[in-house]
């Protein structure tokens, strides 16, 4: 299995031996660059330096969502191109479970935050027994102060990830909150691997984006439309 990430500022690519449950490897950049630049090249290399084939390839693993409108454009781009050229499947995952899942290992609530827009984020709550995870609450976006309600009212202790942990870990300080080491706190293709374990393989027609939120020319048409009514 290929995962891919390109739903923020890392360019994730990894290689997964499904059978083996061993990471072959992995590539991850904190890029200035745009992602189609980066993320075919990476792709590539992993295959080649694994000593396999792009023909050998079943299953193409994509983070479909949600992030970056560019990034997850052309990660999804990229992965209908490679599944269409080599005739296998794919599997859409959400950011939110691969950053959970690759800190899998921790024993308890793990809380996905992205950073949105303003004082917004993309979040989901996740239990872990270590292996597997469990969602404890849907996929939202919702505004920092209300997340940091919610997690307290859970009272339990939460590792927070993703590319908004840190400023809500510093903001809202609680001895319940702990926060994910620097290598597990950024989107990582090897966490998309581990998510898409337990999500069923679809078809290339089927593989779309999923932002959570109505992307910039959806919001100006409909305000547009607004101001004429």
């Amino acid at each position: 299995m290929l995962g891919i990430d390109t739903s923020g500022k890392t360019a994730s690519a990894a290689l997964f031996d499904t059978d083996k449950e061993t990471v072959l490897a992995n590539k991850t950049i904190f890029t200035t660059r745009t992602h189609s630049q980066v993320i075919m090249p990476i792709c590539k290399e992993l295959i080649e330096e694994t000593g396999h084939n792009m023909t050998d390839l079943g299953i193409v693993a994509v983070a479909n969502g949600p992030g970056s409108y560019t990034g997850l454009r052309i990660g999804v781009a990229a992965t209908k191109a490679m599944c269409f050229a080599l005739g296998c499947k794919c599997i859409g995952v959400s950011t939110l479970e691969g950053l959970a899942y690759s800190n899998v290992a921790y024993q308890g609530v793990i809380c996905s935050v992205m950073k949105a827009r303003g004082e917004l984020v993309y979040t989901c709550t996740y239990r872990s027994d270590g292996y597997g995870l469990e969602p404890i609450t849907d996929e939202c976006i919702i505004s920092r102060d209300e997340l940091a309600q919610e997690l307290a009212f859970n009272g339990e202790k939460v590792l927070l990830c993703g590319d908004g942990a840190a400023d809500f870990f510093t903001d809202y300080r609680s001895p319940s909150f702990t926060i994910a080491p620097p290598y597990a706190r950024l989107q990582n293709a090897s966490g998309v691997c581990l998510a898409a374990l337990s999500h069923k393989s679809i078809s290339t027609d089927e593989l779309e984006v999923s932002y959570l939120q109505k992307v910039k020319a959806e919001k100006d048409l409909e305000e547009k439309t607004a101001s004429q009514c």
